[in-house]
């Protein structure tokens, strides 16, 4: 490798920190809401019986289901969806919408139900969010959705189990 070319890759990973940190979220910025639920003092080990392999690989791991992998793509009735784990509502129907990504997608959660952090495992900056509750990781936050928001939250399907609007919401889980 030739000595110039070593050098620009060397400034260009120093570089990569300080381009993350002045990178601008705007979906994320406009969404913070103050948590309004009381957070679970529960390890994540202690969901493990409680849910699949599957939704605890995603919801306590930060897997990510395959695309295209999951029923709730097609669930097209009103009802709430919750969070796997502990049951905490996370969405409502009539803000989800067909993004053509292959995961559920909603254009807002319920108002202090989810959190967000900073994600940084593809390099470059993502907004993460998770249950409000017990912390399970749901999916991502992109400003790429409909107006007049603009956003998009994509879900991995495993972490949510949907509720028919004539159903009556299951007990929250502790």
């Amino acid at each position: 490798m030739k000595r110039r070319t070593l050098l620009q890759s060397l400034a260009m990973l120093a570089a990569l920190p300080l381009i993350s940190a002045c990178s601008r979220d705007r979906a994320a910025a406009n969404t913070i809401n103050a948590i309004t639920v009381t957070p679970l003092n529960k390890p994540h080990d202690a969901w493990r019986a409680l849910v699949s392999a599957d939704a605890y690989k995603v919801l306590f791991e930060e897997d990510t289901e395959r695309p295209n992998s999951s029923e709730l793509n097609h669930e097209h009735r009103d009802g709430i969806y919750i969070c796997a784990a502990c049951y905490l509502p996370l969405f409502e129907s009539a803000h989800k919408f067909e993004s053509g990504t292959g995961w559920p997608s909603f254009t807002q959660p319920i108002a202090g139900h989810v959190g967000t952090k900073r994600d940084f495992k593809l390099i470059l900056p993502r907004t993460e969010y998770h249950c409000a509750r017990c912390g399970g990781h749901q999916g991502h936050l992109f400003n790429d959705g409909p107006p007049p928001r603009k956003e998009r939250w994509c879900n991995n399907g495993v972490a949510l189990r949907f509720i028919p609007k004539d159903e009556p919401l299951p007990a929250l889980r502790s």
